[in-house]
């Protein structure tokens, strides 16, 4: 079995023909797949979509992109909606300086927010960092010295020392169809020499489609591509990458269903 750890569902991208993909999934033996949440206000489509599939869950929480938009929303409204059996996680939640969709102010409050609330709930926090290594892993820090919480660094593209970083705090990694990019020798040299019990794989789906896939729409079922890469950077068979990312997935996201 693979997990798709992180996908967008709720996108128009997929409006059309969302049966047949999930249905894709399953066959490549995709046995569950998080939709993550980008704004809290959206929460009732992606439940409407986990109620569809028995295997599909959801997250609730802000992108950054969208924390002037949801700025103030607390934590104790996060913990509230977390109480949904289908939600398994806060977030996506973080820093995101590339786009600068979002103000940084804004950002970090949302981002401590979304961490309170995971600290709150045992939930694991799935994070967004783009262009922001040094705030993050000072914002990780200084929320770690305040009580333990469990999260996962989404779509890691950043640098060797915010990802020793971030699993020094006992926090895990997890790489998409970016891993599989030709000029990504550096990050499947970050990959190679992660703990196997802190790595993940996900999609990001509709975006980064794995390189065999580039240009086209990506959907949960190509996460067995970026498995592959991940497995042969790391000199393991895939049966051995796709057994031990589902049981770091399923340690961290407990609320899913083994």
């Amino acid at each position: 079995m693979l997990v798709d750890s992180h996908c967008h569902l709720d996108f128009p991208d997929f409006a059309p023909d969302l049966d047949a993909i999930v249905a894709r999934a399953e066959t490549a033996g995709i046995g569950r797949i998080v939709t993550i949440s980008t704004r809290v206000k959206r929460l009732d489509a992606l439940l409407a979509i986990t109620a569809r599939f028995p295997n599909v869950y959801c997250s609730v929480g802000t992108h950054p992109h969208h924390a002037d938009e949801e700025d103030g929303i607390p934590a104790d409204r996060l913990i509230e909606l977390t109480r949904h059996p289908k939600v398994v996680a806060l977030g996506e939640a973080g820093l995101d300086y590339f786009y600068k969709h979002g103000s940084p102010e804004a950002q970090e409050r949302g981002f401590r927010t979304h961490i309170a609330a995971a600290r709150a709930t045992g939930l694991p926090l799935v994070i967004h960092t783009r262009d922001a290594d040094e705030d993050c892993g000072r914002i990780l820090e200084d929320e770690m010295a305040n009580g333990a919480f469990r999260a996962v660094l989404h779509c890691y593209t950043g640098g060797r020392e915010l990802a020793m970083k971030a699993i020094a705090l006992g926090l895990s990694i997890s790489f998409t169809g970016i891993l599989t990019f030709k000029k990504s020798g550096a990050l499947r040299d970050l990959a190679a020499e992660l703990p196997a019990d802190r790595i993940m794989v996900e999609t990001d789906a509709p975006y980064l489609a794995p390189g065999k896939f580039r240009g086209k729409r990506n959907e949960p079922c190509y996460v067995v591509e970026i498995a592959k890469v991940l497995a042969e950077a790391r000199g393991v068979s895939l049966d051995d990458i796709s057994r031990q990312t589902s049981e770091n997935f399923l340690h961290l996201f407990s609320k899913v269903p083994a």
